[in-house]
């Protein structure tokens, strides 16, 4: 579904944020599923029969139903389910298909975005379906991207992911600055070998190469925007030696700053 265009999905009615009865179950049905069907847990706990086979289910439990499925499911009625489930169809074929089921981890933007989808249509608001069909690619997008995460690999905390984030958007808006990653780690809280390791995850480049780019980035706009000539920029931008500067700068551009300027 990763190239559908949003226009091709269509929203159908069957879609609401549930808390089920303690009497409540699904019974399997005589006809398969008509079209697709996104059912999240939010709490609670259960069992869902696809296709004769069973998963026990809790928070952060998440399926795709495909057309052509057999569903049922129960629960615990101690500890009632609460659902999302969302039906839809693609006008468009598809290949990129998210699998049928995944427990997530990191759910705080997933229930965001279910919220959000949710809320459209009992508001109404105006651009609702637009919208929507805009935020169900986004969903599908996200369980995608879940399918493909190396199943080894534990997801990070949210909080962990968010202090990360707030370092290198700091070395982003501070270029200039010397910055060891011994000190980067204490402002994140992490011993520096482990923040090494999660920012590498997390941000997709070592600290140290990032550092770089980042500079390099501030350099180039500093070279063509700013009317700064090469000297005033490493000056500016921390470099003690122009022709490392020179050198750095062309490993990262494939130029020289004066052909950028």
């Amino acid at each position: 579904m990763l190239d559908a265009s949003p226009s091709s999905f269509v929203i159908k009615p069957a879609l609401a944020k549930i808390v089920c009865e303690p009497g409540w179950k699904w019974q399997k049905r005589e006809k398969p599923m008509q079209n697709y069907d996104l059912f999240y847990v939010w709490s609670g706990e259960g069992t869902v029969i696809v296709n004769d086979e069973p998963y026990e289910v809790s928070k952060g439990s998440c399926f795709l139903f495909y057309p052509g499925d057999y569903t049922s499911a129960t629960h615990n009625p101690q500890k009632p389910l609460v659902l999302t489930y969302i039906h839809f169809d693609v006008t468009e074929p598809v290949e990129d298909i998210p699998a049928r089921y995944r427990q997530l981890n990191d759910t705080i933007d997933f229930e965001y975005l279910l919220a959000r989808y949710v809320r459209l249509y009992l508001d109404q608001p105006f651009g609702a379906e637009e919208e929507g069909k805009l935020l169900l690619k986004q969903l599908m997008i996200f369980l995608l991207r879940e399918d493909r995460s190396a199943p080894h690999v534990k997801k990070a905390s949210h909080h962990l992911s968010e202090a990360i984030q707030e370092i290198a958007n700091y070395v982003r808006l501070h270029p200039g600055i010397s910055h060891k990653v011994e000190d980067l780690a204490a402002r994140a809280g992490l011993s520096p070998r482990y923040f090494s390791i999660k920012f590498k995850e997390l941000v997709g480049v070592p600290v140290q190469s990032y550092i770089i780019k980042m500079r390099i980035e501030r350099a180039q706009h500093l070279l063509l925007h700013q009317g700064m000539n090469v000297t005033e920029v490493a000056d500016a931008l921390g470099y003690r030696d122009i022709f490392f500067f020179s050198r750095q700068f062309k490993q990262y551009t494939g130029k020289s700053p004066s052909e950028v300027r």
